[in-house]
């Protein structure tokens, strides 16, 4: 919500569940009109959350267009844009083949260009805007069997940080969120000892929510962090200390 009290229009890309699902659902709670993407099924919560759910594959430009056309339509221009979707093919780099790379890639980091490169028009013109980029700690510090998710997180960095400073002069920020590990159906998929061994090595001795992730995206849009643009937060436990 503004410092006038009013709500603003939000999207968030990968926004059928997981982080994504935690960032749409604290934002519509702090007062904002909110969309969600969905490349598969739309969220189950969207209708009744007050959710607007949009199909879009953020490989494909002119589904990122009709989406943004289709928020704009129902809702107002996208003042807040969370770039959330991604995939993941993890495999060693010696078994990783060109596919999986640039599959990742496309999603991760392009389908992030795409998206913010549509969602600034309206933000330019307005002189008013957040974007938030949601990266990875493996795109700070790196991990085996990940090179391809990893350069597509640290691709998004670098992303933010330029973008953030063609558009200062427009009052857009552009900020990175960096989870680490987090209780999604990610982590849940691995086995026990596997969850242990990533639990020990994060400092603070356990795995990060959702909602964590989702107030610090709240807190990046707000009017208290409007002179923050550029940074790249870690909600990691103190796991990229190390």
């Amino acid at each position: 919500m503004n410092a006038a009290g009013d709500s603003r229009v939000a999207l968030v890309t990968g926004g059928a569940r997981g982080i994504g699902l935690a960032c749409a659902l604290a934002l519509r709670d702090a007062g904002h009109r909110v969309a969600v993407t969905y490349r598969s099924s739309p969220p189950e919560v969207a209708s009744e959350a007050g959710l607007l759910a949009v199909r879009c594959d953020v490989t494909d430009t002119a589904d990122v267009e009709a989406a943004f056309a289709t928020v704009e339509a129902a809702l107002g221009p996208v003042e807040i844009l969370v770039s959330n979707a991604g995939i993941t093919r993890d495999g060693l780099l010696l078994r990783m083949g060109e596919e999986d790379f640039a599959a990742v890639l496309d999603t991760n980091l392009t389908g992030g260009y795409r998206v913010v490169r549509r969602g600034v028009r309206s933000m330019m013109r307005s002189r008013w805007g957040r974007v938030i980029l949601v990266s990875s700690v493996v795109g700070l510090g790196g991990q085996a069997g990940q090179a391809n998710y990893a350069a597509s997180k640290a691709g998004l960095v670098g992303l933010a940080r330029s973008v953030a400073k063609e558009f200062a002069g427009r009052n857009v920020t552009v900020n990175v969120v960096a989870p680490g590990p987090i209780e999604t159906d990610m982590i849940d998929a691995l086995s026990d000892k596997r969850q242990a061994e990533i639990r020990s090595a994060v400092p603070l001795g356990r795995f990060g929510s959702t909602a964590e992730v989702a107030a610090t995206v709240c807190f990046l849009v707000s009017p208290e962090a409007g002179y923050i643009t550029g940074a790249v937060i870690p909600v990691d436990g103190g796991l990229s200390m190390s």
